[in-house]
């Protein structure tokens, strides 16, 4: 590496594969747990001698140091190939330590095992990261496991398979087993967990957590029970009877304006297509590790909550959350973009933002720790809505969201006329209420308006 080649690469920063070190460390093991993790990553680089700033600050070498440089790379199991160089700068010496994304994960340093998480190392502690990491480098995904109960062809549904394949439009003159084959449902003569999910008669024999439950509650909280529904069968059907169920338990509203005949038109008062969207992705990336929990579906009287057990699988960073796509299970997911169920990778999330946005209803909030959840605010009348919060709120916010519901286009000037107060005063006030989320702005400052978000405050 020349001294250019060194300066352009400090000038990019710390990151998911460039690491900084002022020092040699007191403690060998952190030089080889930040080798372990980029080994478990893409691979990357430590550059000794180089402060968090990227400020070139040198470091002394001699034998004994290059010896145990030499040692710690020793610390990593399995074996995996580590550059060192030393390269100079002016009158100063950088270490480089590099090495490439280590084609035997996972690899360990002390017996523990690191990822890389942006620019730091992270020790993988709980089971869910164990899971995350083996999807992640794709050695370990529940539905390419075989399952070795599963018996063909007593225990297959055919006629599921044929209504498959004819909306996949898939040829079927080449056979049922190896059609089923080339969909990689079959490895070495054992069906896979993807194959049971979606075509055995009886699933739940064998994967007993993989159901959709339903339920609908009376209030905000799940205190009373009105009603609950489990979702059992192969996936597909499980998707369908989930979204009965929302749009039977939902508020229909009948539209007449512009049907032809004057013939009414059913519309769901949280549109159809956000459901569909949610609850397949619940069922394309759920972790089925989870056996302890099922995709769950509640309904309460001001919203909707779709979740699934494991949370943002870590190799989507929070910032692409939305843009980018990881499926948990990429035999289902595929199965189900041949039906059409799946549009186009990583678009769900956007079309649940518009589905809500093209309703003029608050935006989905997404929880991603643990279960991913989605919420879906259901419509509720202004002055229900306000009654329920305005406790939790001032005076002039209150009539802030007053005078923009009855007057949608108010500027800060009309709201502090209108209000007999200073418009630096209405300011400060639409300040805490867009940090609440319960006001946004829509559109340039100039040509746009703000728009109400009808969620509950403080209530759950």
């Amino acid at each position: 590496m020349t001294t250019e080649e060194l300066r352009e690469l400090i000038e990019q920063g710390e990151g998911q594969q460039l690491e900084f070190k002022q020092s040699i460390p007191s403690k060998a093991s952190e030089l080889s747990r930040e080798l372990c993790a980029f080994a478990n990553a893409k691979g990357g680089r430590i550059l000794v001698g180089v402060d968090d700033k990227g400020k070139i600050v040198g470091v002394t070498l001699n034998n004994t140091i290059r010896s145990e440089i030499q040692q710690i790379v020793r610390l990593l199991d399995p074996k995996v190939e580590v550059r060192i160089s030393e390269i100079q700068s002016s009158d100063k010496t950088i270490l480089c330590l590099e090495c490439e994304a280590g084609p035997k994960k996972p690899y360990a340093a002390s017996g523990s095992i690191y990822v890389r998480n942006g620019p730091n190392s992270e020790k993988l502690t709980s089971t869910e990261e164990m899971h995350d990491f083996w999807q992640e480098s794709g050695r370990i995904f529940f539905d390419k496991m075989k399952c070795k109960e599963y018996k063909y062809p007593e225990h297959f549904d055919s006629e599921i398979f044929k209504a498959f394949i004819r909306k996949a439009k898939i040829t079927g003159s080449i056979g049922e087993k190896k059609v089923l084959e080339n969909l990689q449902l079959v490895v070495d003569d054992k069906f896979t967990y993807a194959a049971v999910m979606m075509f055995a008669k009886n699933v739940q024999y064998y994967a007993f957590h993989a159901t959709i439950r339903c339920v609908l509650f009376k209030g905000t909280n799940k205190r009373f029970i009105l009603d609950s529904k489990e979702m059992v069968g192969n996936l597909i059907h499980q998707f369908e009877e989930a979204l009965k169920y929302l749009i039977a338990k939902l508020n229909l509203r009948y539209d007449i304006e512009g049907q032809p005949g004057g013939r009414r038109k059913e519309v769901l008062e949280i549109p159809e297509t956000v459901f569909r969207e949610a609850l397949i992705n619940a069922v394309c990336h759920r972790s089925y590790y989870a056996q302890g929990a099922s995709t769950m579906v509640e309904i309460y009287d001001n919203r909707v909550e779709i979740s699934n057990p494991g949370g943002l699988i870590g190799v989507i960073p929070q910032k692409d959350f939305g843009h980018m796509s990881f499926s948990r299970n990429p035999l289902v997911f595929g199965l189900m973009q041949r039906i059409d169920l799946v549009e186009k990778v990583g678009s769900g999330i956007g079309r649940m933002r518009d589905g809500m946005k093209d309703a003029q209803l608050p935006a989905p909030v997404f929880k991603m720790t643990g279960f991913f959840t989605v919420i879906f605010y259901r419509p509720v009348a202004f002055t229900v809505w306000i009654a329920s919060i305005k406790d939790k709120l001032g005076e002039k916010q209150c009539a802030i969201l007053q005078q923009l519901n009855d007057f949608p286009d108010s500027t800060i000037k009309l709201m502090a006329d209108a209000l007999h107060t200073t418009t630096r005063t209405i300011e400060r006030n639409i300040t805490v209420l867009k940090q609440l989320g319960l006001l946004q702005r829509i559109g340039s400052a100039k040509e746009g308006h703000y728009q109400i978000n009808k969620i509950p405050l403080l209530l759950e």
